[in-house]
């Protein structure tokens, strides 16, 4: 189920220890005309926590920051594809299910990305890609100067079971929807088990799994890395919005990301 994040005067915070063809479609198995993600309250690192509406908050970090995360429990809404299908790869390393009229499509990897790595498109029956996952990323990092960092704040984040790797500046995975301000309100989806960043700031937010060790890293979202745009430059498939309010109301409302949720949520990946 969606957890909004609020801050900026929308809700209080609340803190969190912590952020080729279409080959492999099965039959449609799943369905149904909506589908919610159900928290895990008994989890010590991911859960999350309730907030308070209505009352005025200060900037936090997400359940990918070292300090915490500023998210609450309330159902969203919109509701899911009535038909359903599963993605498997050729070598059944990964899987996910996908609404029936959508595509995924294996396509060649960037160069640099380890022996077996993969990268499929989802898209829209009208070719708007939704969502790419990747496997078998290299390890990155970027330097993040004080001066560069920008407020964000998380609208969704809801545990994920997936296999990662463990230790300092990582967490337990989750499917988040984090926004990021600039000129505008720059929001995007994917799963993450990196810290985001200290006290509610960030140069860029990172929809990265690491991955165990040998393994590479992986992605799965409309964006590889989420950070505030500049007026010149393209978007998309980020989204934009003018406030925080239309933020929360893309997550809570549209049926476009309750699809994308519980496609992210379905994500299996052989270690």
């Amino acid at each position: 189920m969606t957890h909004k994040a609020a801050m900026w005067g929308v809700r209080t915070v609340a803190l969190l220890m912590a952020g080729g063809l279409a080959a492999g479609c099965s039959a449609p198995g799943n369905s149904g005309s909506a589908w919610t993600a159900q928290p895990d309250t008994s989890a010590s690192s991911g859960a999350s926590t309730s907030s308070t509406a209505g009352a005025t908050g200060s900037p936090s970090s997400d359940p990918s920051a070292t300090a915490g995360a500023s998210t609450s429990a309330a159902p969203g809404p919109a509701a899911t594809a009535a038909a359903w299908k599963t993605f498997t790869d050729p070598a059944k390393t990964v899987s996910f299910d996908l609404p029936e009229e959508w595509i995924a499509q294996s396509v060649t990897p960037e160069d640099g990305t380890l022996p077996g790595a993969l990268k499929i498109e989802v898209k829209k029956q009208d070719g708007t890609v939704v969502a790419t996952l990747r496997t078998g990323l290299p390890p990155s990092s970027s330097e993040c100067p004080e001066t560069a960092r920008k407020p964000y704040v998380v609208i969704s984040s809801v545990p994920v079971e997936l296999p990662s790797l463990t230790g300092e500046g990582t967490i337990a995975p989750h499917v988040v929807f984090r926004v990021i301000q600039g000129y505008r309100y720059f929001g995007s989806y994917g799963i993450t088990n990196i810290v985001g960043g200290a006290d509610g700031q960030a140069c860029e937010l990172r929809n990265v799994v690491r991955g165990p060790a040998g393994k590479g890293d992986y992605s799965f979202g409309d964006l590889g890395v989420l950070r505030a745009f500049a007026p010149d430059e393209k978007v998309a498939p980020a989204k934009a919005f003018d406030t925080l309010g239309q933020a929360e109301k893309y997550v809570d409302e549209s049926s476009e990301f309750a699809n994308v949720q519980r496609m992210l949520m379905s994500l299996e990946i052989k270690n």
